[in-house]
């Protein structure tokens, strides 16, 4: 939308699961490509090749690889078409966990990451430590534009009629752990468990690989009535939820590079919803929670520890002396003010 604002014509190419939920009316041209396959190398391999057929026969002036499995079709066409390719990396992908035990599929990513970054001209991350990361292994410098939300100035009922409207209890106190990927390592078994000792209501919106797994964990513990799970909600329903709670979680454990240098688009979330968060120690989430006094930082995952710091996050006197900290971290933390440094990069191309 940012481009398409700044006077550019947008196409954004991405795949469709035969589980996808409908795209939402957006105000550029969007093409996703049903594969064959949905997971696994064939997967990666139908996908590049299409994108890679694609482009050849479409026209671009620039391109825009999304994370290293789409860099190679890009790459190559823009040699081949002598078009400029900006390269947007979400995450350090060589080292997401699905990949640390999988040497030989990590060498192949790692090979053509390796033939390619050395080369790349324009390039961009989202924050500072998988920037350096990059630069460390590859002299190549990353701008760092962070994966931050619009400003959210919708006007909300009160909590308790929006708490009402979602099927949610009035007069309870509401953690909500979101996300597309909720995973193993993001700490979201400990926070089940957390609710073993804490007061409350855990509210699990998104899906992911350990989805499954957590329901079983909940009813072991007979926890039914203090956990609920909500599936994927598009962006501006999920709005309403974190709105909704009282508390955000973002647990990820440092039990890989890519987890520890992460900054996952939840904490911010969060901030603009106006709540505290409960965040793990990686250095980039720790660093904004410190800087604007936004929550509570918890230095392990022990359950009953994290049940402690959840009674404590939610302390009248304590959330006071947050409030501040979160309003400016929501005034001075959105797209409104990030996206200036994409439009930057893109008209310096141009």
């Amino acid at each position: 939308m940012t481009l398409k604002d700044a006077g550019y014509h947008v196409i954004v190419l991405g795949r469709v699961k035969s589980d996808s939920p409908d795209m939402p009316a957006r105000r550029y041209r969007i093409r996703r490509f049903m594969l064959l396959f949905e997971k696994g190398p064939l997967f990666y391999a139908s996908l590049n090749l299409r994108l890679l057929w694609f482009l050849f026969w479409h026209h671009a002036d620039i391109l825009i690889a999304n994370d290293l499995d789409t860099l190679l079709p890009n790459y190559l066409i823009s040699k081949l078409k002598r078009i400029p390719l900006v390269y947007d990396s979400h995450e350090y992908f060589t080292g997401v966990p699905e990949l640390q035990n999988r040497k030989r599929v990590q060498k192949i990513w790692k090979k053509i990451e390796g033939h390619i970054l050395p080369k790349l001209r324009y390039a961009f991350t989202v924050n500072e430590s998988i920037a350096k990361l990059y630069f460390d292994e590859y002299g190549v410098r990353f701008d760092v534009i962070r994966n931050v939300p619009l400003p959210d100035d919708t006007l909300y009922p009160d909590k308790v009629s929006l708490r009402k409207s979602l099927n949610l209890p009035e007069d309870e106190t509401i953690f909500i752990l979101q996300g597309a990927g909720i995973n193993i390592d993001r700490g979201a078994e400990e926070a089940v468990e957390a609710m073993q000792f804490a007061r409350g209501l855990l509210l699990i919106v998104g899906d992911g690989d350990v989805i499954p797994q957590l329901k079983e964990k909940v009813a072991g513990l007979q926890l039914e009535k203090k956990v609920k799970f909500v599936a994927r909600q598009n962006p501006v329903v999920l709005r309403r939820y974190t709105r909704a709670a009282d508390v955000g979680l973002t647990l990820d454990k440092d039990t890989n590079i890519n987890y520890r240098f992460s900054l996952p688009n939840k904490l911010f979330d969060y901030l603009q919803a106006g709540i505290p968060v409960l965040a793990s120690d990686l250095p980039e989430v720790s660093r904004v929670i410190k800087e604007y006094n936004a929550g509570l930082i918890a230095y392990d995952h022990d359950p009953k520890r994290l049940a402690t710091l959840m009674e404590e996050i939610t302390d009248p006197s304590l959330l006071e002396q947050l409030k501040p900290g979160i309003k400016r971290a929501a005034a001075e933390l959105h797209w409104g003010k990030e996206k200036e440094k994409l439009v930057r990069l893109i008209n310096s191309i141009t």
